[in-house]
């Protein structure tokens, strides 16, 4: 079973057909789209080669890919805080002790519900009257962690509720405790089913970082900013951010489904490990 499978429902063939043919209509419409849009930037002279020169040029790319690289140091911090994170207030909102489940729900819910602004502008202009006031790094990195941190919090928590109940009652059958039947039993099935999701989290993260124009963090949308106040080419400028955003986007989705894999084959691997210790003593008996 895929890991899709187990939360939904695998689509029966008039549904799959519906979605091919869906599937086809929306790849014309937007094709279309482009053709368009592409014949109308040549008619205005933005196709003109004057107006992508610098971008064939050493010192504006190592501009960009100085922002990319910031926007990627940034990215990663707040996912290396965040995961942790989402995952220790998962396991305590699904725990029976109240003194743990409470704060936890309470923490997820307040970081789902706040807008990722609205906590930049808090650490930009309201913490600082108070004297705290860390570096504009930190400023974009922590707001980004803990509302990312929410959001996969409950990622996970829908994954350990996707694995049926029994799983649990027969690990601790065989006198297991029960955080060993969690570490052991529960988070290693629970992190292959949101793998998916929470990629598709991890590229949201990735674009929040747009949001360090707020603090004059130098990511990768601000040093857009600032080469378009230098050149005058906003169009090519976005355009080009634009790919730089969506074939990274796609090296993070390869990453995932290579990290799925990994995870999948290991589980395979374990499970035909154990069925072969099991076999032995009848074998030789």
């Amino acid at each position: 079973m895929s890991t899709q499978e187990h939360i939904f429902d695998a689509a029966g063939p008039r549904a799959r057909r519906t979605i091919r043919i869906v599937t086809v209509l929306s790849g014309l419409a937007i094709a279309a789209v482009v053709v368009l849009v592409i014949l109308r930037f040549s008619a205005a002279g933005q196709l003109a080669a004057d107006r992508w020169a610098e971008f064939t040029q050493w010192p504006y790319i190592q501009f960009l890919l100085a922002g990319l690289g910031n926007t990627a140091v940034a990215a990663a911090v707040a996912a290396l805080f965040a995961i942790p994170t989402a995952l220790l207030m998962a396991l305590a909102r699904t725990s029976h002790r109240a003194w743990l489940r409470r704060p936890a729900t309470a923490y997820i819910e307040f970081f789902r519900s706040v807008p990722l602004l609205l906590v930049v502008y808090i650490f930009v202009s309201g913490l600082p009257t108070y004297g705290i006031n860390p570096d504009i790094f930190w400023k974009l990195v922590i707001p980004i962690a803990l509302c990312s941190s929410g959001v996969m919090a409950e990622i996970f928590r829908a994954g350990i509720l996707a694995l049926p109940a029994g799983q649990v009652e027969a690990a601790l059958s065989i006198g297991l405790l029960h955080s060993q039947a969690t570490r052991y039993v529960v988070l290693p099935q629970a992190v292959r089913i949101v793998v998916p999701s929470m990629v598709a989290q991890l590229v949201v993260l990735l674009k929040d970082t747009t949001l360090g124009y707020a603090v004059s963090y130098p990511e990768l949308m601000k040093t857009a900013n600032n080469l378009t106040a230098y050149t005058n080419h906003l169009i090519q400028t976005y355009l080009v951010i634009g790919v730089v955003y969506v074939v990274t986007n796609i090296l993070i989705s390869h990453f995932a489904r290579y990290l799925e894999a990994r995870i999948s084959g290991r589980t395979a691997r374990t499970g035909r490990a154990e069925e072969q210790r099991e076999a032995m003593p009848a074998a030789i008996g």
